[in-house]
């Protein structure tokens, strides 16, 4: 490292140089002196016979430097002086860099959060998933052929498949299963008087660490031994929620906490960074808890030893050597055996397709990201737009540089008389051009850090208020190298054209004063980035007036209810802090009443999960009197499960018979509400009313008679969807474990939809008083006007919207100073030939015309190659558009003009600085 410490104190070393020769020289001089010389001949004599000085230094300094090196951070200090002295070209680049290089690292900010992120265990090449893709949150039946995207492939397992390929599939060294959704948890410390915590639970199998390779902060971490029936229940808490909800306090670890009623000891605490195997858009777990714990938390509705409910996500560790594929084809047949154990349970539909079930393993060193499957084509998106964004900011440092370049052709003109070679020219041109880069992309940090804040705001603001999503705005290190990179390769590739341009001057030119132009000019480089500029800046004004649309029609769609004047009340499992199931529905009653007495209260009722809240539960049923279908046919409905007055409540219009009233109890008929899709898929023309229906095999198809039609209400963004609603006071008693299970769970009513059309005063702290009377341990997640929740609905959509609106602004504004840039460069090269003009008669307004006419000769071919593209850049984004389509001429007409409008304002400056040039001085001045 001698070489490094010479190079950052070479100037010292050069210090001590010069002074031992001139004490050599002194010394050689005194000589001379005694021998009679004047000290004039001495000293003349003493340098002759020395030899230079100068040179003799050069050579010194070449054994002590490697000369590129010192040559470099000559240029480097050389180009800084350069951009000191020029701080308005300097300020300009950097904040266009800055703008450019920062808009795309805050999108890889997130893509590599969220896209790349892997788990944060030991050996992840030895990790494999066993399934296709990620889903949530559970499976019914003995086929998985309702995915369009990938039929009859299993990714979701049920505990009892789990156990058998735990137990026979010798290729794993560890299996592991983790439950596929989450488990909301109310936590208390045993003998607290407080309010319960909310939690993101998630049940594990007792070698769930082991398998990941996880050792544990505080405590230990579940085993096999904790995962077992009579156990003593025991849990594992995450780091985050161990620092965060409980300030890193050590006695956690060893004490009890109640746990939606039950007693469970935390034994231990996650490593930091440990997230789990599963990230989703509602968060990560809090707490890990044994799969055999989940009978006691659920009671009846427990899956665990329910075969045809597929909850289970796997995780497995491979024996070194393994074959994948040889393990696939293993898991298969296993999956077929234990299938073909189950045919007697199975239906008419399943028989017909478990032979052609598969499954496929999977890397796994990722995990389970439902995140990345939710976000992947909103990030590449705005990936593509921020770098659309880059382009224009670097063809406008590429015309930047050249018109410096230009500007100083007669400095460099002077360079190349006096012995510069091209190569040291353009070497001078390029380290200022990534000297610039560097200092733009050191500025990008802070605008990539803020607008990483401001995705997460818009992605993720709503599901902050509940829950923590482990993504984060701070830059990492391999963010900071993309940053870096960028910034090189903008530098080097924005910058060898103008360094090779502006080396390519003439020294007879210098001696000319060849800085003047007549007519167009010869610097076609720059009206060719202002055209490029052009052009991708109406791809993004126009991509961004289609999403704008887009959204706009989805936030204003016919949604089949009134959100206007209504408010939705989330709350948890009422068993969850303490209810039975049998008490649910004078539990329900209660809160009916209690809300409908706040004055200014039209009406309440109360759901399973209410339009536009993303709940979706679906069966397949069979109509009363109707053959068998084929395995084929589509049989599926949505339903959900409401109280009486829940249409006159949430604003949806009944079309036929009556609604669900106080009279559909536990002691008449089962009845069932359906929807238009519900009546025109399964009846057609026919009236449905008074026919029965149930959820599939057909022996439960007199479950339900139909009692009424209600218009279409969009639950997932999809009016068209059939669906139908069941009382909440009346459960049919399934022989199948899976369908009474569900008649249970569906009774815990998590959205109360109250209608308040005055909206009154304090109308949310109401609503906790009278939630709070009922029970003040009744955990309540949020209370939102509803029109907030259909926004909340369009997160995603309001994001790459908003996103997409900035980046167009931006690329608007960089191409708007680039045409300015390039007009006003082309009014100073012809200053002369303007003053000639008129000189010889011509008036302001011809010249502005003149001026005017050769920009917008440039926006026009921009624009021409921009409009294809355009509409080329419409049909790619076509399933991102909702009511919008690809080619729109209203859109594009208005993207265009808006365009124009910038060009024109910054074009008019130029020229109005043009038409008032002074003949006479522009003369003088030649």
């Amino acid at each position: 490292m001698g070489w490094l410490r010479r190079l950052f104190s070479r100037r010292r070393l050069y210090n001590e140089l010069s002074e031992t020769i001139r004490e050599h020289l002194e010394e050689k001089v005194a000589d001379l002196m005694d021998q009679g010389m004047t000290r004039e001949q001495a000293e003349r004599v003493a340098r002759r016979d020395f030899g230079n000085v100068t040179r003799i230094e050069e050579r010194s300094r070449e054994v002590w430097q490697w000369p590129a090196l010192e040559g470099i951070v000559a240029d480097v200090r050389f180009a800084l002086r350069q951009l000191i002295k020029s701080p308005g070209f300097t300020i300009t680049a950097v904040l266009t860099l800055a703008l450019g290089i920062g808009a795309t690292t805050a999108i890889f900010t997130l893509v590599e959060q969220v896209m790349l992120q892997s788990l944060s265990v030991t050996r992840l090449d030895q990790l494999w998933r066993v399934g296709f893709r990620p889903h949530c949150c559970e499976w019914a039946g003995y086929s998985q052929d309702h995915d369009d995207d990938a039929p009859g492939n299993w990714n979701l397992f049920p505990w009892e498949a789990y156990k058998l390929f735990r137990a026979n599939t010798t290729g794993f060294q560890e299996l592991a299963a983790l439950q596929a959704g989450n488990q909301s948890l109310a936590v208390r410390r045993a003998g607290s008087a407080g309010l319960p915590e909310t939690a993101n639970g998630e049940y594990v199998s007792g070698n769930f660490f082991e398998t990941l390779g996880v050792s544990a902060w505080r405590g230990r971490l579940l085993i096999n031994a904790d995962d077992r029936e009579g156990v003593p229940p025991v849990a594992v808490m995450s780091f985050h929620a161990w620092q965060k909800k409980y300030g890193s306090d050590p006695l956690v670890v060893g004490s009890t906490y109640q746990i939606n009623g039950r007693a469970f000891t935390i034994i231990g605490v996650a490593p930091a960074g440990f997230i789990g195997a599963n990230v989703t858009s509602w968060g990560v777990p809090d707490i890990w808890l044994p799969l055999s714990t989940e009978p006691l938390l659920l009671g009846g509705t427990a899956r665990i030893k329910n075969p045809r409910v597929d909850w289970l996500d796997l995780i497995g560790r491979v024996r070194a050597g393994t074959n994948p594929k040889t393990l696939e084809a293993q898991l298969q047949s296993e999956l077929h055996g234990w299938l073909a154990s189950h045919v007697a349970d199975m239906s008419p539909q399943e028989r017909a397709v478990w032979q052609k079930q598969t499954l496929r393993l999977s890397p796994g060193g990722a995990g389970f990201s439902s995140l990345r499957r939710y976000y992947s084509e909103s990030l590449l998106l705005l990936m593509i737009t921020a770098c659309c964004v880059l382009l224009v900011a670097c063809a406008n440092i590429a015309n930047l540089l050249l018109a410096r370049g230009l500007r100083n052709r007669q400095q460099t003109a002077v360079r190349v008389a006096l012995g510069a070679s091209r190569g040291r020219l353009v070497r001078n041109a390029l380290i200022e051009s990534v000297t610039l880069s560097l200092i733009g992309g050191a500025a990008s940090v802070a605008v990539a850090w803020a607008g990483a804040r401001l995705i997460l705001y818009l992605a993720f603001h709503t599901q902050e208020q509940r829950s923590w999503i482990p993504v984060q705005a701070t830059p990492s290190a391999s963010v900071l190298l993309f940053g870096l990179g960028v910034s090189l390769l903008t530098g080097v590739i924005f910058g060898v054209a103008p360094a090779w341009m502006s080396s390519h001057a003439e020294p007879v030119e210098a001696m000319r004063g060849a800085n003047r132009e007549v007519g167009g000019g010869r610097h076609w480089a720059q009206k060719a980035l202002v055209i490029a500029q052009v052009a991708v800046s109406l791809v993004l004004l126009s991509a961004a007036a289609m999403l704008g649309g887009s959204l706009r029609n989805l936030e204003h769609q016919n949604f089949g209810f009134d959100p206007e004047g209504r408010y939705l009340v989330s709350i948890n499992s009422p068993i969850l802090s303490g209810h039975k199931q049998e008490q649910l529905v004078p539990f329900y009653r209660e809160i009916q009443d209690r809300l409908s007495a706040i004055p200014g209260v039209r009406d309440v009722s109360a759901t399973t999960y209410a339009p536009m809240t993303d709940g979706q539960w679906s069966k397949d049923i069979r109509i009363q009197g109707k053959p068998e279908p084929g395995p084929k046919d589509d049989m599926s409905a949505d339903w959900t499960r409401i109280m009486p007055r829940f249409f006159d409540t949430i604003g949806a219009r009944m079309l036929a018979g009556r609604t669900i009233t106080e009279d559909d109890n536990g002691n008449t008929q089962q009845v069932a509400v359906i929807n238009e899709a519900f009546a025109k898929k399964f009846f057609g023309s026919q009236s449905p009313i008074g026919r029965h229906f149930g959820p599939a095999p057909v022996k439960n198809a007199g479950a339900y008679e139909i009692v009424g039609v209600v218009r279409n209400t969009n639950y997932v963004n999809d009016p068209a969807r059939a669906m139908y609603y069941i009382p909440e006071a009346q459960t049919v008693h399934f022989d199948q474990l899976d369908l009474y299970t569900d008649e249970l769970w569906s009774q815990n009513l998590y959205n109360i939809v109250i209608w308040a059309p005055g909206h009154p005063a304090n109308i949310f702290m109401q609503v906790k008083k009278a939630m709070a009377e009922v029970d003040p341990n009744l955990m309540i997640y949020d209370i939102q006007p509803y029109t907030r929740v259909i926004q909340g609905t369009f997160d995603q959509q309001n994001m790459i919207a908003s996103l997409t609106w900035l980046f167009g602004a931006v690329g608007l504004v960089l191409a708007a100073i680039g045409l300015y840039g390039v007009t006003a460069y082309g009014v100073e090269q012809r200053r002369s030939e303007i003053g000639v003009r008129m000189a010889l008669g011509a008036d302001r307004g011809s010249v502005v015309a003149m001026v005017l006419r050769g920009a917008f000769w440039q926006v026009g071919i921009g624009l021409g190659i921009g409009i294809p593209a355009a509409i080329g850049a419409g049909y790619l984004i076509a399933n991102q558009l909702f009511g919008v389509k690809p080619w729109n001429p209203f859109l594009l007409a208005g993207a265009t003009m808006l365009l124009g409008f910038a060009a024109l304002v910054a074009a008019v400056i130029p020229a109005q600085k043009a038409a008032s040039t002074d003949p006479m001085q522009a003369l003088r001045s030649e």
